[in-house]
């Protein structure tokens, strides 16, 4: 189960244009209206009011940095769509530094011809995940490409978030005995992603995991601080790449239990189906985090207190056998290596 995600009611204004032309790119009259009777309607903050060129932010401390660009096929997908899917993205990759998300830029690159409609709702998924993650876009730009030649709409996030005073992570601070968590089932996104692009129905529809994950990485800072040793979002190239990365990052060795990964149901059948490992297939919300042995129980615990942890779980420990690889143990008791994706799997996934 997701977080619950802030909804807003956010009826449309009436426009005199029903599609975006490359006169909304042009950075006159027809990128003026586009701006002002939407973006910054939608948008508004006291920050981006300011309508400058850039936007100048206070920190006390500290501070992590981050950009991110989505190219997700289709735009709009079950359980969310590209704006709230970059805001998303963003937050989280902020939330594995240890940071605490507050800022973000926003730019889009759209096709002429993208229904002024289908604009609202991207601009509306942005809104309600900025809501949801209590984060403030405060710049941003938007340019028009000819038809053809963008395929809908293209986005690309900057983060900024301050540091948790406790945080210390890093793949270096990895020692032998650190337990392997996840915070949740693995797959969903890029199995719901899938689904739609190639008609696949369930009885129960699945639906992208994509949520903002500071509300369980802060927690565990505050009540654990530097006995968290490092978090990463598997996101393209999925679980298998992270651990495989990891591994060779510390040249430890991390042995993963086969049985103790969270899969939804659905999503394992849809893999077989379609021929795929879940370890390699795209998430958008959940993380993996390595912590010291003694607090692993209670992590794994904390976590599933709170929305979109429910199914957290230890899925495997560091090791100093078999340095700088991970390895996949079965239940019957067969072990392989866990190797870095080769090529892409699921192409446009984020």
């Amino acid at each position: 189960m997701k977080k619950t995600k802030v909804q807003l009611h956010c009826p449309m204004p009436k426009l005199d244009f029903d599609i975006i032309t490359l006169g909304h790119g042009s950075g006159g009259v027809l990128t003026n209206k586009l701006l002002d009777e939407v973006v910054f309607e939608l948008l508004q903050n006291d920050t981006l009011d300011k309508r400058h060129d850039g936007a100048t932010l206070s920190y006390d401390g500290p501070v992590a940095f981050t950009t991110d660009s989505f190219v997700v096929s289709p735009v709009f997908f079950p359980g969310g769509n590209i704006g709230e899917l970059a805001v998303n993205g963003t937050v989280n990759d902020l939330a594995m530094c240890g940071a605490i998300p507050q800022h973000l830029s926003l730019a889009f690159i759209v096709e002429e011809g993208l229904k002024m409609a289908e604009f609202w709702d991207v601009l509306v998924g942005v809104k309600e995940a900025c809501a949801t993650a209590e984060v403030k876009i405060v710049t941003g730009d938007t340019k028009v490409v000819e038809r053809g030649k963008g395929d809908k709409i293209f986005v690309n996030t900057s983060g900024i978030g301050q540091l948790h005073p406790k945080a210390a992570i890093a793949s270096q601070r990895i020692q032998p005995g650190d337990k392997v968590l996840v915070s949740g089932p693995l797959a969903t996104h890029g199995i719901a992603i899938m689904a739609q692009r190639e008609g696949l129905e369930f009885e129960n529809n699945i639906e992208s995991d994509t949520q903002s994950l500071h509300h369980l990485t802060l927690p565990l800072l505050d009540e654990f601080g530097d006995q968290v040793r490092f978090f990463r979002d598997p996101t393209r190239g999925g679980l298998g790449t992270v651990l495989t990365e990891t591994a060779r990052d510390t040249q430890l060795g991390i042995t993963i239990e086969q049985a103790d990964l969270p899969i939804q149901e659905q999503v394992g059948a849809l893999c077989e189906v379609l021929g795929l490992d879940p370890l390699y297939v795209a998430n958008e919300g959940l993380f993996m985090a390595v912590v010291a042995p003694e607090v692993a129980e209670k992590a794994v615990a904390l976590m599933r207190q709170r929305e979109g942890g429910q199914k957290a779980a230890i899925i495997g420990s560091v090791t100093e056998e078999h340095p700088g690889k991970a390895i996949l143990r079965s239940g019957i008791g067969g072990r392989r290596v866990i190797n870095m994706l080769v090529g892409e799997q699921l192409p446009r996934i984020c």
